[in-house]
């Protein structure tokens, strides 16, 4: 748990979209040092510019430590199968857009084509996936790729709960103790309720890309 002395800036799911990302960056008043930013994870596939969008939030976290980067459904699966070599996620893997992702680095990748190592990624993109976390949270807020588990400590939900949660988490009226910051789930608008905000507005399929600042709950898009 972390205390918060300047504002948060959450950003929901990129999916490769890499120009609407620098767009939605340019827009937000975020003073690195001071500020905190909080991606919410599946920065990669279905988009054309997840090698870009990886090598955006790497230069992020090294200008600023303070940049939390979570983990996503879209990495999860590619880890666990990284994990497991399990033949069986691979058609998974392709139906969720990897394609697109192999593509974003270029014709060099297909000389290096194991999807299993992620040899088709420099090794810093390849660090970055398994450092990703699986929720964050600070004094008044939880932020979490998908979803939480209504009557059960934070720490106890797993990663299929954290980053694949859908009608089970959003629909409930449950007070987790804290508002939950969440994207995975694609709204046209940002989804708001007194105990949830949910900020994936479907940018990889022609909607916006969004943000929000907390604690004033501003919304920022591109």
């Amino acid at each position: 748990m972390t205390a918060e002395s300047g504002r948060i800036f959450a950003i929901g799911d990129i999916h490769g979209t890499y120009n609407k990302l620098c767009a939605l960056l340019e827009r937000l008043p975020y003073r690195p040092g001071k500020d905190r930013l909080v991606f919410l994870g599946d920065y990669i596939n279905r988009g054309n510019g997840s090698a870009k969008v990886l090598k955006l939030l790497c230069e992020l976290k090294k200008q600023d430590p303070k940049v939390i980067t979570l983990l996503g459904n879209h990495e999860h699966l590619l880890l666990e199968y990284q994990g497991s070599g399990d033949p069986a996620l691979l058609p998974f893997l392709r139906t969720m857009g990897l394609d697109s992702t192999v593509s974003s680095y270029g014709d060099g990748a297909s000389g290096n084509l194991n999807l299993q190592t992620s040899g088709f990624m420099p090794k810093e993109h390849r660090q970055f996936l398994h450092d990703l976390l699986p929720y964050w949270e600070n004094d008044h807020y939880i932020f979490v790729h998908a979803g939480l588990a209504p009557n059960l400590p934070l720490e106890k939900n797993d990663l299929s709960t954290l980053c694949e949660a859908r009608d089970s988490f959003w629909t409930i009226d449950h007070d987790f103790g804290k508002k939950v910051i969440f994207g995975h789930t694609p709204f046209e608008l940002p989804f708001v309720t007194p105990t949830k905000i949910g900020i994936d507005t479907g940018a990889v399929y022609g909607n916006l890309l969004t943000a929000i600042e907390l604690p004033g709950e501003n919304f920022y898009h591109a």
